[in-house]
């Protein structure tokens, strides 16, 4: 195992000015703005292949709008990570709604509590195409919303910008690993953090 072959996940919240830790993960704390661009650089330094950037943004909704918001947390992340890193490492971001949703659901939610697939897809497909004008390498989709490559694809394609590749993940399933991920982006389904403390 070689750094090169590593990714390192980052989260960056809006509205702090000191790194947060989390909880649940020893070690590991939201980034501001500046502690992110300083995490970026080490990342760099050590020789890891990537960032993945996940963004924690003050005000969620029952429709993540702040995913879409060109001044948003996660896209400014995106823009100053790749100002810090240049070519020197992949600059990711994930693409999904949990962390911006007040429900902390990965897509939007119907009126008799089903997950509306489209119409998430649709959303997923906008927000690739502002990471890729924020500068971002990758995208990793990770709702797991059927038809959410192809449209991400087709969306990032038709906005020029081919270049950007797709992480997707295979399979993605409910574990105790998730309820630290829940605890650093301050989702909404969080709950009883004893599971996994």
């Amino acid at each position: 195992m070689t750094p090169d072959r590593l990714i390192l996940p980052l989260f960056v919240a809006e509205g702090i000015t000191e790194p947060r830790p989390v909880p649940s993960m020893p070690g590991v704390v939201q980034h501001t703005r500046d502690s992110l661009r300083r995490a970026v650089a080490d990342a760099a330094a050590l020789g890891l292949r990537g960032v993945m950037l996940f963004g924690v943004p003050v005000d969620k909704d029952a429709r993540g709008s702040g995913a879409l918001d060109p001044d948003g947390i996660l896209t400014s992340a995106i823009a100053d990570a790749k100002a810090e890193a240049g070519s020197s490492l992949a600059v990711m971001s994930d693409v999904c709604l949990d962390e911006f949703t007040d429900h902390g659901h990965c897509g939007l939610v119907g009126a008799n509590g089903e997950i509306l697939n489209d119409e998430t897809v649709e959303i997923y497909a906008q927000m690739a195409v502002l990471h890729a004008e924020a500068g971002v390498d990758w995208v990793g989709p990770s709702g797991m919303m059927r038809g959410q490559v192809r449209a991400i694809r087709a969306a990032l394609d038709a906005a020029n910008h081919a270049r950007v590749q797709i992480m997707a993940y295979s399979a993605k399933f409910n574990s105790a690993f998730y309820g630290p991920f829940r605890d650093a982006v301050n989702s909404s389904l969080v709950g009883d953090r004893s599971a996994y403390q």
